[in-house]
């Protein structure tokens, strides 16, 4: 629970601490006096974001500061999830600097905003006249009911596997989407590749076919000329070889005489092979030659079709002919591997859609289960708080998969006889909504650990005996929990055990608010003048002191 809050430098408020108590607290005070404000500095205390234009003094930095006995409440695993070291108490500080940087603190560590709010779920419950309104939405219908189910670990089970649903089916859509863009270039890749494929290219062959073709298109030259070296070198009456013979005798005659002579002689033996060899290969070579129209037509047809692919890709070689073939092959091959991919994610989908629908499933009888109870206690409530006509009912419908479970809940409300249920934003008045929360916030105590819950005027619309029930309620309620209820009646007013009055006082330069805990005589002419004014009478004095009397 909150035992104590200390405000600094924040709105209209100078300096402000508060001690409240373990039970019922009441906060009273003109219209404007700074009630909310008091709200708005807890807000930052719950991860709020700060604004620098709510300093009270611009040149000092703000402070709000909250002590929490939590000893009760087995919050150590959750200090653990967020890694902040567990005290109790726990001191939770927020500062806002005159320059708008803000920091946050947990037992004199740093922590983030988001840390905070994780943490100030589970200390404190703010209700506002605004929760009334959002009574009437289905989703938070839909959390009331989970938080009275005590749901949370079938919800976390499901969310889990809502995790993996949504995963798979964005997963399928996103391989879906990418499969049909590539399948407007499949059958493009698909015709490009079977033109490569059947060229049946090959690394160097451009080079090869070029050189056939120029030696066939000048066939009679070569040929000549082949011969014509054929002659020179080894021609019967003449030639290079015969010469080369003779001169081999030469020298052959004189190797005796020097070694000289000898290493020219075995020099010129070499040179008389390597001629012969050379002439053999002449003769091949000639052999080969031979003019084929055919053979040309079928090299400039090849080197024709190797052109074409090449302008075609905009590339000069037929390596990068192959290097695109493969490219392609992979993105066809892709393309055609989808299907089995798609299966695959198909299945994923189906087993994850099976246990999403068995988690939802599990959830859904959790919920149905609890109904006629929670009916029936917030029925037997409205009648206490003055609609003894009241009749209540959650409806759970199906509805699309979403992170909070397949059900749609819609409570349904009549507050006359005869008068068929109809959904709240129907039917219910404002201060049929008050009460109607009140009711639920009521059943919720009995089940959530909460050391803290606030009511910032949910006694709007109510008047009468039914304020006094109100106060009843809320008096019960503190059994259980810390209650701090801002209020302007004084039926809830004379519950409270303990009561703060908050006010504003003009100083020489500007307004503050201030707050201040009431003795038992000033509480009872606070609640005196919330009966009769300003100036109260005898009779408003004697009913202050019966409606503190009651308790």
């Amino acid at each position: 629970m909150l035992a104590h809050l200390q405000i600094k430098n924040y709105a209209l408020i100078q300096q402000l601490e508060i001690s409240p108590d373990a039970e019922l607290n009441i906060i009273t005070g003109e219209t404007g006096a700074g009630k909310s404000i008091m709200l708005g500095a807890l807000g930052l205390l719950m991860g709020k974001r700060a604004d620098v234009k709510a300093l009270f003094d611009q040149e000092k930095k703000c402070v709000v500061e909250g002590t929490f006995q939590i000893e009760d409440y087995k919050l150590q695993s959750l200090f653990k999830s967020l890694d902040i070291d567990y005290e109790n108490p726990s001191l939770i500080r927020r500062e806002i600097a005159p320059n708008g940087k803000s920091r946050a603190f947990v037992n004199d560590s740093p922590v983030t905003l988001d840390i905070l709010k994780h943490l100030a779920d589970r200390l404190i419950d703010v209700h506002s006249q605004h929760d009334s309104i959002m009574l009437a939405d289905s989703s938070y219908q839909l959390n009331l009911l989970d938080a009275y189910a005590e749901s949370q670990n079938e919800l976390s089970t499901f969310e889990k596997a809502y995790g993996v649903y949504t995963q798979s089916l964005n997963e399928l859509k996103r391989l879906e989407a990418e499969s049909k863009a590539l399948q407007k270039e499949f059958d493009y890749n698909s015709f490009l590749l079977e033109e490569l494929s059947e060229a049946n290219l090959k690394a160097g062959e451009q080079e090869e076919a070029e050189e056939k073709l120029d030696v066939l298109e000048n066939a009679e030259e070569v040929k000549l000329k082949l011969s014509q070296v054929s002659g020179i070198i080894n021609h019967p009456e003449q030639s290079l070889i015969s010469a080369l013979q003779d001169a081999h005798v030469q020298l052959n005659s004189i190797s005796k005489y020097s070694s000289a002579y000898s290493d020219l002689k075995k020099r010129l033996q070499s040179v008389q092979v390597e001629l012969s060899d050379i002439a053999d290969e002449v003769s091949i070579e000639e052999e080969k030659v031979e003019y084929d129209p055919e053979q040309i037509q079928v090299l400039k047809d090849r080197l024709d079709l190797i052109f074409r692919l090449q302008q075609k890709h905009q590339v000069h070689d037929i390596e990068s002919l192959l290097t695109i073939q493969k490219e392609l092959s992979v993105k066809v091959e892709n393309v055609l591997d989808f299907d089995n991919k798609l299966n695959k994610l198909k299945k994923s989908l189906e087993l994850a859609t099976k246990e999403l629908e068995e988690a939802g499933q599990n959830l859904r009888e959790k919920r149905e289960a609890i109904i006629p109870q929670m009916q029936n206690k917030i029925v037997n409530l409205l009648k206490e708080l003055g609609i003894p006509n009241a009749a209540f009912s959650v409806q759970l419908t199906e509805k699309e998969p979403a992170a909070d479970g397949l059900d749609k809940a819609e409570f349904l409300f009549s507050a006359n006889k005869g008068f068929e249920l109809q959904s709240l934003k129907k039917v219910a008045s404002g201060g049929e909504f008050s009460r109607l929360m009140l009711a639920l916030k009521y059943i919720l105590a009995e089940k959530a650990a909460m050391p803290t819950l606030i009511f910032d005027e949910v006694d709007t619309g109510i008047s009468g005996e039914v304020a006094v029930k109100m106060g009843n309620l809320m008096r019960e309620m503190s059994k259980n929990l810390q209650l701090i209820a801002i209020t302007h009646l004084h039926q809830i007013a004379g519950k409270g055990t303990s009561h703060f009055f908050v006010y504003k006082a003009d100083t020489s330069e500007r307004t503050i608010s201030s707050m201040k805990k009431l003795n038992q005589e000033e509480r009872i002419l606070e609640i005196a003048k919330m009966i009769g004014g300003n100036n109260p009478s005898e009779s408003s004095i004697k009913s202050a002191i019966e409606l503190m009397d009651a308790i």
